[in-house]
């Protein structure tokens, strides 16, 4: 889910003026414009906090799609709060919104929210975090359990090149509340295990480096034999590959190390030899994802779902690792 290195303050200003500047400034095409080119469409989008780079981006992507329709965008920055998430994302829609985009701080309290979009025929577009069960029209989610199958496949891979010859593995986990966070050391171990490899191990980090560190030497104290390890984001898998390196083997050659998300950090560690690899999600796109899925919702236009009872629409992720690290942005 997330990246969170802060950026600037300039650069998260930058973002909210953009948001909430007029969008005639832009030199789209206003026939671009979705249902109807005779009125301008205005949507709110409500984001899980700006200091974060992953909604920043997350942002950026959102704001150029609706930009290049010809749409006006305003954003509300919801700052890790709950009750700024439900009043800024009410006061959106009290503002008159077309469509509310929105990445929610805290999913369980999208209720109200949603219930007053409907209300007033307003569609409602989820961008990553969390529906929280109710009736969204659609929500964009990386492909998790997919991410988690690309670090099956490139740690069988790697574990044969170093010529390791145990088949054992373990797996490191976000938080129990992170619900699409877990398809990801699902994923994993359901295509590790088909490539003969036994999960010896599945452990919560809680998402902390810290405590991702003191897993995993609990891990090598019960099974030094592990071949590999994956973690479910960066900050615990880096910190993986520290335990390991404190262990006096290598996170790379002697246990194969795969975190999640592609943050600096990670990339960092790939690029010095310190981590074996990572799976980017692309928080850019799965903000103009949003866009596209709330103009065939303004339309009345069927959503092709890749997950219908969900009304999921999964965003495809990518495997990183020392060839192509230099190529990520």
């Amino acid at each position: 889910m997330l990246n969170k290195k802060v950026l600037s303050l300039a650069l998260v200003g930058s973002l909210a003026l953009a948001g909430c500047s007029d969008s005639s400034d832009t030199s789209a095409s206003s026939t671009d414009a979705a249902p109807s080119a005779a009125k301008k469409i205005v949507v709110g989008f409500s984001v899980y906090d700006m200091q974060f780079e992953f909604f920043q981006k997350m942002a950026k992507g959102t704001q150029d799609a609706a930009a290049a329709k010809g749409w006006e965008i305003k954003v509300h920055d919801e700052k890790s709060d709950e009750n700024e998430m439900v009043t800024g994302a009410s006061a959106l829609i009290d503002q008159g919104v077309d469509l509310l985009i929105i990445s929610p701080f805290k999913p369980t309290a999208l209720g109200p929210i949603i219930a007053k979009a409907k209300a007033k025929n307003v569609p409602v577009i989820v961008d990553d975090i969390g529906g929280g069960g109710t009736p969204y029209d659609a929500i964009v989610i990386s492909d998790n359990a997919g991410g988690g199958k690309l670090a099956a496949e490139f740690m069988d891979k790697q574990i044969q090149a170093n010529g390791g010859k145990s088949k054992n593995v373990a797996s490191i986990t976000c938080e129990p509340s992170a619900v699409y966070a877990a398809r990801r050391n699902a994923g994993f171990k359901t295509e590790i295990e088909t490539r003969g490899y036994k999960v010896v191990a599945e452990l919560s980090g809680n998402s902390k480096a810290e405590e991702g560190y003191k897993v995993m030497k609990d891990i090598l104290a019960k099974n030094p034999d592990v071949a590999g390890v994956f973690s479910c984001n960066d900050p615990m898998g880096v910190a993986a590959a520290n335990a390991i390196k404190d262990a006096g083997k290598n996170p790379l050659k002697d246990i194969v190390t795969v975190g999640f998300n592609a943050d600096p950090e990670a990339l960092t560690a790939i690029k010095g030899d310190m981590l074996s690899a990572t799976i980017a999600q692309d928080p850019t796109a799965m903000g103009a994802l949003t866009v596209k899925l709330g103009e065939q919702a303004l339309n009345k236009q069927p959503i092709e779902f890749s997950n219908a009872p969900e009304r999921e629409v999964f965003n495809p992720v990518t495997l990183v690792s020392k060839e192509n690290v230099d190529s990520i942005k």
